[in-house]
């Protein structure tokens, strides 16, 4: 959000989801840590007092969510329309707001996204540590975003989305490259924007280990969407391959059920 105008994404955003019947997810978030120093200045936002653009994200977000709920933001030309008309964006897609999703990185903006009455995005690192395995740190981040969610009277059934890496190991170009032994199997701990965070660890083994590793993960059962996390330097040929042995040798364990047409929204993985 640190590099985006508010209302011409709100419009954009409107059309796509009139355009695509209502298909759009729209994940939004300040933006992880760049190499560019106050780099959003560069393209003209200016006014943050923090150098990682948080506080012009937030203030960004919030005028891009009145948008998208209709609200009328701008006062009407008196030679264009009647005396003392408020205008809204258009077009407008009233199923749009349904649609958000928070990037999430810690409890707080969970909590904050919860009363919001957003949709939950949560990646593979959370900007806290405590020494619990990762994906309990994140379980606690899901329930304290459907408990804010409650709190704030919202009726609806928010979403919440993990993020992983997940490698079945299904041939020999497989385990070449994920199967060599690496210490990936662990959680990490290190520095990421001047947080001392916690990091989800890869999962990489044979199919039928995979599923017995994410029944156990207690943050990939509390969620209801799965995003897998590939490695784009591998190619598209080959991510086609991760994507397509994890739908075919894991993912139905768990409970996605894929139809003619792609994963149904709801399910357990999708």
């Amino acid at each position: 959000m640190r590099y985006e105008n508010p209302l011409y994404l709100a419009e954009e955003a409107g059309a796509l989801d009139l355009l695509s019947d209502g298909r759009l997810a729209l994940g939004v978030s300040r933006g992880s840590p760049e190499t560019a120093l106050r780099g959003y200045e560069a393209f003209g936002y200016t006014g943050s007092s923090d150098p990682r653009g948080a506080d012009l994200a937030r203030d960004k977000f919030d005028l891009f969510w009145q948008a998208i709920n209709g609200q009328k933001l701008v006062d009407g030309d008196p030679r264009m329309t009647p005396q003392g008309s408020r205008l809204a964006i258009e077009p407008l897609s009233e199923s749009l707001p349904e649609h958000v999703w928070w990037g999430s990185g810690t409890r707080s903006t969970a909590e904050w996204a919860g009363r919001m009455g957003l949709n939950l995005m949560s990646s593979t690192l959370l900007t806290e540590t405590t020494g619990q395995p990762f994906h309990e740190l994140q379980a606690e981040q899901i329930e304290a975003f459907r408990q804010a969610y409650r709190e704030a009277g919202h009726t609806g059934s928010p979403r919440v989305s993990v993020s992983r890496s997940i490698f079945p190991l299904t041939n020999e170009i497989d385990r070449r490259y994920f199967g060599d032994g690496r210490d990936e199997g662990s959680d990490q701990v290190g520095i990421i924007d001047g947080f001392q965070s916690t990091f989800g660890k890869t999962y990489a083994a044979e199919p039928d280990q995979l599923i017995e590793q994410l029944k156990a993960d207690s943050a990939v059962q509390a969620a209801d969407t799965v995003m897998l996390t590939v490695p784009n330097q591998l190619g598209v040929a080959y991510n086609l391959h991760v994507l397509e042995s994890f739908a075919k040798h894991v993912a139905p364990a768990l409970g996605w059920k894929p139809n003619t047409e792609g994963p149904v929204l709801g399910d357990p993985v999708a």
